[in-house]
């Protein structure tokens, strides 16, 4: 069997996809407690997150939701990583910049210790991209279509979304000089 070089490539990208995501679920976290949520997003779903992006250019003025959407466009998936905001209950722990979880769950605060996770997420999914040489960007933009969409749990508040592609020049970079470099 031959496989044409485009179909070679999609495989082994959305391979990639899938394992970024496993990354993202396995790496470490604060408390051992797995609040990260992960998936990976093609076809008509990740369509609709670009035009969704493309909607809160408009609605907000944020023109980089625009420029993020047609990288998403050209991309073969994206991965979504969130975190569900779950406090851990300490009494002198104050990383959010509260007191305690009491006082940061009445102020509708994040918790400091679980968006650690998140971080630890993302970079451990972006070093498997790292290493199979696939491009790839962490995008506010995407993440936060996905949180208005409702593809991720009521309780995450904070997610990226990590398009990935394939071509001889990383679509991701090189992007319009002028526009907020999320």
């Amino acid at each position: 069997m031959i496989e044409a070089r485009e179909e070679a490539i999609r495989k082994a990208v959305l391979q990639t996809g899938y394992r970024m995501a496993t990354a993202a679920i396995s790496a470490p976290k604060a408390s051992g407690n797995d609040y990260v949520q992960s998936f990976v997003i093609t076809g008509e779903d990740k369509d609709k997150l670009a035009q969704h992006m493309r909607d809160i250019a408009k609605e907000t003025g944020a023109e980089f939701f625009e420029r993020d959407a047609g990288n998403v466009d050209r991309s073969e998936c994206v991965v979504i990583i969130g975190v569900k905001n779950v406090p851990f209950g300490l009494d002198h722990c104050s990383y959010c910049g509260f007191e305690n979880c009491a006082a940061a769950v009445k102020a509708g605060a994040n918790c400091a210790l679980t968006l650690t996770d998140l971080g630890v997420a993302v970079g451990s999914a972006v070093s498997i991209a790292a290493d199979d040489r696939v491009d790839n960007r962490v995008m506010f933009s995407a993440g936060q279509a996905a949180l208005r969409m409702g593809f991720l749990d009521p309780k995450v508040r904070v997610s990226y979304g990590i398009p990935l592609s394939v071509n001889s020049k990383s679509i991701y970079f090189d992007r319009d000089p002028g526009s907020v470099l999320f």
